[in-house]
């Protein structure tokens, strides 16, 4: 039926609301906590809750779509977000608070996959890289503007107003779903495998917790999460690899471009969700700037993020995904060690540039991995891959943050300066990309061409 330009930025704005609102939180902690009257660490569990309950519940969302329709779990999706939000902002204790952030990680959980899925069935292989530049800039996006309107909202107005903006966006957004969203869903659709999904739930249930733990050091709690994580998600795939309608079916990891996205394009984003998380603590913390002076800073990131978006497209068809993952990957490890030599004294231009160089690459590296994951994928098999793949990068963002955390622990431990384990952790973090370097250098050279149009 060809590219819908309209259908395609109705999810990408679902998917912005989705990623602000798992950030959103972190920089206006210390204001929430003061309002209701508890510590500011324990306003983590807010986030914990939001991401624990997308992390579980986004596996089902395919077979949901195909047994009710896509229209009718995409709108009920964006209703339970938007009164979420508003039960969020009118919160009177962090009990309340945090149980509507589970009923809006519900909402998320359904809304975010079921779109990207309607986006990708209803578009030919031959405009699937047009639709995947609009379904990519909120991830790119999302986790550099939440940090500062966050800190800005709690700092000059209330906390409460960050669940507020959802109210006027989440009814925008339902007029339209319910006018523009097509009712794709099986025909037959498949039995609920409640085997599979619970063993998924405990599986991936147990790694959010100890990713999130994580970020605060070992503990036992969190090795006997991580325990529980490996064990639960072991006999998923199990389960997964023999049940004759599985949840999710695993075979679809035969596809090596999919595969290689699934994987390493995973590990890939969560090295890049963590700069915007190092970042503004290495400014605040290292250099002893405001949180202010800090947040317009990274905004430099975002720049670089849209100025590249509208090469990115030609980019792949003039030179390769493969070529252009590469040249991402090497430029965006380059741009992590040279952020790790910034100083206080680093001139502005030098320092923005940097900044700058790295939102270009991490635009282009996310293009190109989203672009080249479905390449291959046939129709039936689209439900099963847009699951796993939405699932892996959920996890992949939040073991991203929390590795973020832990090589700045690590870097406090080898050095004493206020800089230096922001240092060591960007560093470790340039280490790390060689994992989808080495992954994306097997990629076959003409790899995602049929997305591309390139001879």
């Amino acid at each position: 039926m060809g590219f819908r330009r309209g259908l395609a930025l109705l999810v990408a704005a679902t998917f912005f609301m989705e990623i602000v609102d798992a950030t959103v939180i972190a920089p206006a902690a210390p204001a929430m906590a003061a309002d209701l009257g508890v510590r500011s660490v324990d306003v983590n569990v807010t986030i914990t809750a939001y991401v624990l309950t997308l992390g579980v519940l986004i596996p089902i969302s395919g077979w949901l779509t195909d047994r009710f329709g896509a229209r009718r779990i995409f709108a009920t999706a964006l209703v339970l977000f938007t009164l979420s939000s508003l039960a969020c902002a009118l919160a009177p204790n962090l009990v309340l608070l945090t149980a509507a952030r589970v009923v809006q990680g519900v909402g998320g959980a359904m809304m975010v996959p079921v779109g990207r899925l309607v986006v990708l069935r209803a578009t030919p292989k031959t405009d699937l890289v047009r639709a995947v530049a609009y379904l990519t800039w909120p991830a790119l996006l999302a986790p550099v503007v939440a940090p500062v309107v966050g800190g800005l909202l709690a700092e000059y107005a209330s906390w409460r107003w960050i669940f507020v903006i959802n109210l006027p966006l989440g009814t925008a957004a339902l007029i339209v779903a319910l006018a523009i969203v097509p009712d794709l869903r099986a025909s037959r659709p498949a039995p609920f495998d409640r085997v599979g999904f619970a063993w998924v739930a405990v599986g991936t249930a147990a790694l959010v917790v100890a990713l999130e733990g994580l970020g605060s050091g070992f503990s036992p709690a969190v090795l006997v999460s991580a325990v529980v994580a490996v064990a639960g998600l072991g006999w998923a795939v199990r389960h997964l690899l023999r049940a004759s309608n599985p949840l999710v079916d695993l075979r679809i990891l035969r596809v090596p471009t999919f595969r290689i996205t699934a994987a390493t394009g995973s590990v890939y984003r969560g090295i890049i969700t963590a700069i915007p998380f190092v970042l503004p603590l290495l400014f605040q913390v290292g250099f002893g700037w405001t949180a202010a002076r800090a947040g317009l800073v990274v905004i430099a990131l975002f720049v670089g993020n849209v100025g590249i978006k509208p090469a990115t497209t030609p980019l792949m068809r003039l030179f390769g995904i493969r070529t252009v993952l590469l040249v991402s990957i090497v430029a965006g490890a380059a741009c992590l060690v040279g952020m790790a030599f910034l100083t206080p004294t680093t001139p502005l231009p030098l320092l923005l540039g940097v900044l700058l160089l790295s939102g270009i690459v991490r635009s282009t590296g996310f293009t190109a991995y989203n672009s080249v994951a479905f390449a291959d994928v046939d129709e039936p098999s689209m439900n099963h891959a847009n699951t796993l793949l939405s699932t892996l990068q959920e996890l992949g963002a939040g073991l991203g943050v929390a590795i973020g955390a832990l090589l700045i622990r690590a870097g406090g431990a080898v050095t004493s300066d206020a800089v230096g384990p922001f240092r060591v952790a960007l560093v470790l973090l340039a280490v790390l990309l060689a994992v989808p370097l080495i992954a994306a250098a097997r990629l076959p050279r003409t790899a995602g061409n049929v997305v591309t149009g390139r001879a």
